[in-house]
């Protein structure tokens, strides 16, 4: 039997490791005497909830739920304490993410200067030659709001080329555009564009510059075992800030096959949602024979921790570098090196491409979704999903739209019509709005993230990081931490921002809640098994030291986690 110590323990927060019941019919865990957020379809409170094996078999209140302890039960006093479902992110980069730091330790760059100190002090450390490469700093969020220049790179870096990367676009120094090739003459391929000064000399700055610059790693060599432990210490921090299921978007073969020997090998705490990559380019032929061979990997729509959901293409640039599609140009802007009046960014698939794409994911009963930041992107990806609605059902493969972040009343409205879920990164809204308002103006972002109106309109919007660089919550340039995003969802406040950018699309906290719980778990298609604390569903679920249903809105940023359990195992 569990002791009075163990209780103890238990309710301090330490770990209460549960062994399989022997008492058929009775819990091995029951957790009561707290608030239970259950999040069924009325938002259901109970006191208690009961678990055996890997499901939850009792939710209600005390007496009810304390009737299947057995004589092997373990019993946790919650003295008050908050249980909610596992939280889930919907969009991921584990890979990269776990690795970015492999090398050396990479500082938080808040300044143009802060860049070139890093790219100086990169210099320093490698030979004359060696390549110097950023990824993912994103000028929106420096306090200049504006990219790097050739010159600068140049003085920083004199002897070594350079590549500022920041989503798909990139500054480059003089060396880097000369090592490929790049000059007044060259001839940019489709789908890239060479930004030029009045004198016609390249400046630099270069959309889509992974499709024709050429850099080399600089860094150490790591091994399998190396991706494989720092995968598994970055998933170990997932549990640790509460969650228990994620999206993993852009999925190699490799990574697929990583995350399988994982879940075999019992070292797998959290579930997995799989979007096998395709790319963007090449025959429209060729792109459908990959989406068909993902359909047939073993973990296609399987029933495990690991399952390979659907298919992600990338259809635009990025809002944070100045390259997300528009229906309307972009407008000249120093923030975005853009001077092209007309500019409305970048376009990777067109529709005549596009639509036998995504039918071939459908027809091989995957779901679908886009890399779609800018209007014009999220509409046209909904104009496909809607001629593939013409010929076949879509509605239960949750066709989605990644990002989404410029959005129309009319794009609202169509893709609740069409069952289409969307997938959207609120700690964008808080990292970005400055920069954003100095570009587009205020009303311009009227429907950017427009939470509210997805949720009024009967439609699903599930909450993501994007987490692609770093380990730890709020240090990784996408943080994934999910009470910051509720945090953003609820009050549309902002880093280095007055006021609230657009508060009527402000999330209530039921709606909040809902966003990192069952809504994702329809984005992830599993909302059957995870998202929700209810009778005969999957026990994944979390304690917490604060309630987010009542608590101040800035007491939302210092929830703290004190259990996370997956499968009814505490891993955290």
């Amino acid at each position: 039997m569990v002791n009075r110590r163990d209780f103890c323990l238990a309710a301090l927060g330490a770990p209460l490791f549960i062994g399989a019941a022997s008492e058929p019919g009775r819990a091995d865990l029951i957790l009561h005497n707290g608030k239970i957020i259950t999040v069924d379809p009325k938002f259901s409170i109970a006191q208690a909830v009961a678990i055996r094996g890997d499901r939850i078999v009792a939710v209600g209140g005390n007496d009810e739920v304390l009737k299947t302890r057995g004589k092997k039960t373990a019993v946790v006093d919650l003295a008050g304490k908050v249980v909610m479902p596992g939280l889930i992110d919907s969009h991921t980069h584990t890979a990269g993410a776990a690795m970015t730091e492999f090398d050396h330790t990479i500082p938080d760059m808040e300044s143009v200067q802060d860049v070139l100190d890093y790219v100086k002090a990169r210099a320093d450390a490698l030979e004359d030659g060696e390549w110097i490469v950023t990824r993912q700093i994103f000028i929106t969020r420096l306090r200049e709001m504006r990219y790097p220049t050739r010159a600068e790179l140049d003085r920083a870096a004199p002897k070594n080329p350079v590549a500022f990367g920041t989503g798909p676009d990139a500054s480059l120094n003089s060396l880097a555009l000369q090592l490929n090739g790049i000059d007044r003459n060259f001839k940019a391929p489709a789908g890239v564009k060479v930004e030029v000064d009045a004198s016609g000399e390249p400046t630099g700055i270069i959309r889509s510059y992974g499709r024709i610059v050429k850099t080399k790693s600089s860094g150490r060599s790591a091994t399998e075992a190396d991706e494989h432990s720092r995968l598994l210490e970055l998933i170990k921090d997932y549990s640790r800030v509460g969650i228990t299921s994620f999206g993993e978007k852009s999925a190699s073969p490799g990574l697929i096959d990583r995350y399988k020997e994982m879940a075999d090998a019992g070292e797998l705490n959290c579930r997995v949602a799989l979007s096998y990559h395709v790319d963007n380019t090449g025959p429209a032929e060729q792109i459908q024979e990959a989406i068909r061979k993902a359909a047939k990997h073993p973990l296609a729509n399987a029933d495990g921790l690991v399952r390979v959901i659907g298919i992600k293409a990338f259809l635009d640039g990025g809002m944070l570098t100045g390259s997300a599609y528009m229906r309307q140009p972009w407008g000249v802007s120093k923030i975005y090196a853009i001077d092209d009046p007309t500019y409305k960014g970048m376009l990777y698939i067109e529709k005549e491409r596009l639509v036998p794409i995504v039918k071939t994911a459908f027809e091989n009963g995957l779901s679908f979704t886009a890399h779609s930041v800018g209007d014009g992107a999220v509409h046209a990806l909904l104009d496909a999903y809607e001629e593939a609605a013409k010929t076949m059902p879509i509605r239960q493969l949750h066709p989605c739209i990644s990002h989404s972040n410029f959005m129309s009343k009319e794009a609202v409205e169509q893709a609740a019509r069409l069952g289409v879920v969307c997938d959207i990164q609120p700690a964008w809204l808080y990292l970005d709005t400055r920069t954003l308002v100095s570009h587009f103006g205020y009303d311009r972002l009227r429907y950017f993230q427009p939470l509210r109106s997805i949720f009024e309109a009967g439609g699903v919007a599930g909450g993501g990081s994007d987490h692609m660089q770093k380990i730890g919550s709020l240090r990784s340039n996408n943080p994934y931490d999910p009470w910051l995003g509720m945090y953003t969802t609820i009050t549309r406040r902002a880093k280095w921002y007055e006021g609230a950018l657009h508060s009527e699309e402000s999330l209530s906290r039921e709606q909040a809640i809902r966003f990192y719980t069952i809504n994702n778990a329809i984005v992830l298609r599993c909302e059957d098994k995870v998202g929700s604390i209810e009778t005969g569903k999957l026990a994944d679920l979390i304690v917490i030291d604060t309630d987010p249903l009542t608590c101040a809105e800035d007491a939302l940023l210092k929830t703290k986690v004190l259990r996370t359990y997956v499968n009814g195992k505490q891993v955290f």
